[in-house]
């Protein structure tokens, strides 16, 4: 008889309860497919004539070329930011390298609209550095609107996505790979080239696809910085016209599914490049004279991305800020929104629960089918899925329109990926001859799933409930799409107070959304054991 090891998928011989786990799974598909399928449906019912005049039109035209150019600008930004900041801090004597590490990561814990609302406050018409400078004489600022300020400020804020890849990669890198270059003669500059370019282009590529699958979904920093694109001008139409939104959505989807094939081919040539060696550190590369200038750079894009929000909100939490009378913050909003990502952590937790037993213990084609369809949410942007639900609310069940079960199954749609994973991860460490030995015992499937191996794997249900909790707080797309009327979230009192300037009200909700960002950080880098040294 073969002796079951841990992590193998075995046999479960409880015919009924596979039969449950295998329909709560497709019945969970399905809930994530059909407002994909009700937006494609509705993008179909547009005249083909209609289709294309509102597609060929100048202004239509002009969103796709903004959001490839944006797209394109942030990444190669990002990737010119990120890739010196991982070689500063991995592969030199850089002075205070592991604090330099923590400062230039930390712009992950600040979404980037709250970025983009700072940014205006402080570099836009009438802000508080065009206060400081007009005694000396100086009347305008070059504008912080457009595409420049939009790619500065979305480059703060994704590029991290890039130094903490091509920091892994760095510190897997063979030196002694270097060292044979330099034997054969190759300079520094040609070591680099042949060796420890090819080592980093997957992961540079993988956080480069990934900042760019941001810049593509979001809606608040674009429309914070006037600079339209696919998500702005969606949202906008969604309110005159569900035909050109659905159209603009399914071009939208569509560069967002090309860019998720690139990444899916990126991720095999970084497993392949990983199995070409084990990893030998050596010794690192000295500055010299240069050693205390390099901290310059990550000094300024700490400054960028950290100092000038942060300061910002304190001065707006100080002085009361500036803007229309009658938008005040009300605690109520943080209630609102600790209430519906209450839920929707509840409830992605529960649904993505039979998804990652079955990825975990069942070798089938159907279990994997299930698993990949639960991430589709998370690559719709939020923009496209709030706008999939209104086509399926208003064309089947209007009552459920602008309805709050209808906002917290977004975010479950949205973010089920982060519950399948930590879950399955947690299955995959549970040793399947431990419910075995209570069936044994004459625990049935369901007994001993919940005496042992549910209380094995509670650790990962909750760290996936809790990003799914902290993502669903920032989540601002399908926020202002979905809400019921007057229904104030952090985000939405955000979103409101920009439009009309009430930077003073802003602060609270601004610094609370901080807050939670950094404890989602906490939780990522406790769970993963990151290495920062």
């Amino acid at each position: 008889m073969r002796t079951i090891g841990l992590g193998d998928r075995v046999r479960d011989d409880a015919r009924p309860a596979r039969i449950g786990l295998y329909l709560a799974s497709a019945a969970v598909a399905a809930a994530v497919l059909a407002p994909l399928g009700w937006l494609v449906l509705g993008a179909l019912s547009v005249p083909p004539t209609s289709a294309v005049e509102l597609l060929t039109r100048s202004t239509t035209v002009q969103v796709f070329l903004n959001s490839a150019v944006l797209v394109v600008a942030t990444t190669a930004a990002c990737v010119l930011v990120g890739v010196p900041l991982a070689w500063l801090t991995v592969r030199t004597d850089l002075p205070y390298r592991r604090a330099w590490t923590i400062l230039v990561a930390l712009p992950l814990v600040i979404p980037s609209y709250v970025g983009a609302f700072a940014f205006v406050s402080a570099f836009g018409p009438r802000g508080r550095l065009q206060d400081l400078l007009a005694p000396l004489g100086v009347e305008s600022l070059p504008s912080i609107y457009g595409l420049r300020g939009t790619v500065l400020v979305l480059t703060l804020y994704t590029y991290p996505y890039v130094f903490v890849t091509a920091r892994a990669a760095l510190k897997t890198l063979d030196t002694r790979l270097i060292d044979a270059a330099r034997t054969l003669r190759h300079d520094r500059k040609a070591a680099f080239r042949r060796v420890v370019v090819p080592h980093l282009r997957p992961a540079v590529a993988a956080g480069g696809l990934l900042s760019a699958l941001y810049v593509l979904s979001d809606l608040g920093t674009p429309e914070f910085m006037r600079f339209q694109v696919f998500a702005t001008v969606i949202y906008s139409a969604s309110t005159y016209s569900l035909d050109l939104a659905s159209l603009l959505s399914l071009q939208l989807l569509g560069v967002t599914v090309l860019v998720l094939a690139v990444e899916s081919r990126t991720r095999g040539e970084e497993r392949l490049a990983g199995t070409q060696g084990g990893s030998h550190r050596g010794d690192v590369v000295r500055l010299g004279r240069w050693r205390w200038v390099a901290p310059l750079f990550p000094a300024a894009v700490a400054a960028l991305a950290l100092v000038v929000p942060v300061g910002v909100l304190l001065w707006w939490l100080v002085d009361g800020g500036s803007g229309l009378t009658g938008v005040a913050f009300d605690p109520t909003y943080a209630l609102n929104s600790v209430s519906v990502a209450v839920a929707a952590a509840a409830l992605a937790t529960a649904a993505g629960l039979p998804i990652a037993y079955l990825a975990a213990r069942r070798e089938s084609p159907l279990a994997n089918l299930f698993e990949r369809i639960s991430y589709v949410g998370y690559a719709v942007p939020g923009v496209v899925l709030g706008l999939a639900l209104i086509f399926l609310t208003t064309r089947t069940v209007p009552a459920l329109y602008q309805t709050l079960p209808i906002l917290v199954f977004a975010y479950v749609v949205r973010f089920l990926p982060q519950a399948v994973g930590s879950t399955r991860a947690s299955f995959l460490s549970v040793n399947p001859r431990l419910p075995e030995a209570a069936r044994t015992l004459g625990r049935t499937s369901i007994g001993a799933f919940r005496r042992v191996t549910l209380p094995l794997v509670a650790p990962g249900l909750l760290g996936g409930a809790a990003l799914v909790f902290l993502t669903t707080m920032k989540e601002l797309p399908a926020t202002l799409l979905l809400r019921p009327t007057g229904f104030e979230t952090l985000v939405t009192f955000l979103w409101r107070a920009q439009e009309n300037y009430a930077y003073g009200a802003a602060a609270v909700p601004a610094l609370l959304l901080l807050a939670i960002s950094a404890a989602s950080i906490v939780v990522v880098l406790r769970g993963e054991g990151y290495d920062v040294g």
